[in-house]
């Protein structure tokens, strides 16, 4: 201490209590004023009275030095404060509040406090002379804040490698969802012309379901370098999810933005042209892209959402038309825009048991009566009215729907047929096959379950699928049929003689009956050449044990020709169109009038 000082004529032991005061005050004080940093403060009345109380601490240490170590003046005023604040801060009950993450760098922040608070208590311990308790605090004060500091760094790496782990996908090691959207947005607010393509791995389902997930994981990873190499330095590649990827890329301000997104487009599609070496074979994995892209000059108007909703509608147009690459189109595709709303609306419907089916009469030519029905679904939307089969079916294929689709009408068919025989009415019912249907190896349990359910015979039950169907997967597809055939449900070909390999599903396929095209139907009296189609189709179903329904009959001179030919089975307008459930029954008590009994 400096010569004169009144506080040199003091026992140190007094001095070293009142700047001891000080240092833990002052370094309390510090760790207090971080709270606001953890959101703690405005909660808690507690950590109000501990600041107010450690600042009334500082204050009344400062103003002991200053009156020479005497407990007198303004200083003394402060040390009842202090020691009231801090009692009713520990009377008091702390509140129930939710657990908050950590945040290491609000306790960086505290720390920093605390060393530069501790740097000036040793400052001023230097100043009144020698080594002291309040020194030693300081000192241990500093050694402490340096030690919350080194692992607030540790915590903030590893923050900064979680943070980069939610931007990437961790099977490809590209960025995922977030991050592209994150991209888009960014390049949207520096108002740059960007494309963005959306990728869909066609077929990868058979891949992944034939080789395994484990195959189908190999495949994605080599999907994703493939398209790693056909990017330009600046475009961002990212896998949404599932077998989709994305890309976002910077166009030239000198390029045309529709040719460059489709070059763009055309570059990734070419990429994966060539086959790849999965589990031992050599799969073709080609895509299906979609691409959209914005200019400078109306680019207020989108955003990441928008974008990436315009390359899915262009995307699935590309799918659907098998064309690879489509270029989102503003008047070609705006219909489209509402087909994504319609799909929605259709899980909401599949929900909400808003399809139902209507029955079409199917009439035996010889005798008249009514043998079954065909079942198709129908769709109330609750705000455009009935919806047509070929506007919401097509989607639900595409989307990946049209098996909880079929599943509803199977559950529909079949407990109508339950209630048909229980009140004596016996009929067939014919239900439709998608693609996807065939190819889903658990259908056949599902049905025979839902059959033993409803006590149904699966003679009851007629289920049709088309050539076309067939040639998605014929091996897979076959197999899906006869599983189906063993459980003794009749397999119809729908649209017999439209397809490309009807005579060798004849003999492969254990059918039952066969059904003629409308096509084939209508000009059946006019033209010679479809007469003599059906005629000899006729022939061969007969010859080997098959049924024949004809499609599309709509007036008695195609009926008479048909039943001159030796056609088994009539369907058409000229009976009923489609028709619920109740009408029908009226329709077949009006008929029943006028044949013979059922």
């Amino acid at each position: 201490m400096r010569e004169g000082s009144s506080l040199a004529a003091l026992p140190w032991w007094e001095v070293q209590a009142a700047v001891a005061q000080f240092a833990v005050c002052f370094v309390m004080l510090g760790t207090t004023l971080t709270l606001p940093f953890l959101g703690a403060m405005g909660r808690d009345t507690r950590m109000w009275l501990v600041t107010v109380s450690l600042t009334a601490g500082v204050l009344g240490a400062v103003g002991t030095l200053a009156a020479g170590g005497q407990g007198v003046g303004w200083g003394a005023a402060f040390h009842p404060v202090f020691l009231l604040g801090l009692a009713v801060a520990a009377t008091l009950r702390s509140r129930r509040s939710a657990p908050r993450p950590t945040d290491p760098t609000a306790a960086t922040i505290g720390a920093y406090v605390v060393i530069v608070g501790s740097t000036a208590t040793l400052a001023l311990c230097a100043l009144t002379d020698g080594p002291d308790i309040a020194t030693w605090c300081a000192g241990f004060a500093v050694v402490g804040g340096g030690l919350r500091m080194a692992v607030n760094v540790r915590e903030l790496a590893q923050l900064a490698v979680s943070r980069r782990e939610a931007l990437t996908d961790e099977l490809t090691g590209l960025a995922n969802r977030r991050a592209v959207l994150r991209r888009a947005e960014e390049l949207c607010a520096e108002r740059m012309p960007l494309a963005l393509a959306l990728l869909d791995v066609d077929k990868f389902k058979e891949v992944n379901d034939a080789l395994g997930h484990a195959a189908g994981d190999d495949l994605l990873r080599m999907v994703a370098q493939r398209l790693e190499s056909a990017l330009r330095p600046g475009d961002l590649l990212g896998r949404l999810g599932g077998d989709e990827f994305a890309v976002v890329a910077v166009l030239g301000e000198a390029d045309a933005p529709e040719d460059a997104a489709l070059q763009l487009a055309t570059r990734l599609h070419d990429r994966l042209a060539e086959p790849f070496a999965v589990g031992g074979l050599f799969v073709h994995a080609s895509a299906s892209i979609g691409v959209t892209t914005t200019a400078t000059a109306w680019l207020d108007a989108y955003g990441p959402a928008r974008l990436l909703r315009q390359a899915d509608v262009a995307m699935y147009d590309a799918k659907r038309s098998g064309i690879g690459v489509a270029l989102y189109d503003q008047d070609r595709h705006a219909e489209s825009s509402g087909h994504l709303a319609l799909v929605e609306d259709l899980r909401a419907a599949l929900a909400g048991d808003q399809l139902v089916l209507h029955h079409q009469p199917q009439i035996d030519i010889d005798t008249g009566r009514v043998t079954g029905v065909e079942s198709l679904v129908r769709w109330t939307h609750p705000t455009r009215g009935q919806v047509a089969p070929m506007e919401f079916l097509p989607l639900a294929e595409v989307h990946g729907l049209m098996g909880p689709v079929t599943e509803a009408v199977l559950g529909q068919a079949v407990t109508q047929l339950a209630d048909w025989r229980r009140r004596g009415l016996h009929l067939r019912m014919s239900v439709n096959l998608s693609a996807s249907n065939l190819l889903d190896t658990g259908l056949p349990a599902r049905v025979s379950e839902l059959l033993s359910r409803h006590a149904v015979p699966p003679a009851s039950l007629v289920l049709e699928v088309t050539e076309s169907v067939l040639l998605s997967d014929p091996d897979r597809s076959l197999s899906v049929v006869r599983a189906l055939a063993r459980l003794g449900i009749t397999v119809s070909i729908d649209d017999f003689g439209t397809g490309y390999s009807s005579l060798a599903y004849l003999r492969d396929l254990p059918v039952a009956e066969l059904k003629l095209d409308r096509s084939f139907t209508a000009d059946l009296v006019t033209s010679a050449r479809s007469e003599a189609i059906v005629a000899s189709t006729i022939e061969l179903a007969h010859r080997l044990g098959l049924r024949v329904v004809a499609e599309g009959v709509e007036d008695d001179v195609t009926l008479q020709r048909l039943q001159s030919l030796g056609c088994d089975v009539s369907q058409g307008y000229l009976h009923a169109r489609p028709l619920p459930a109740t009408e029908l029954e009226q329709w077949l008590a009006d008929r029943t009038a006028t044949l013979p009994a059922l």
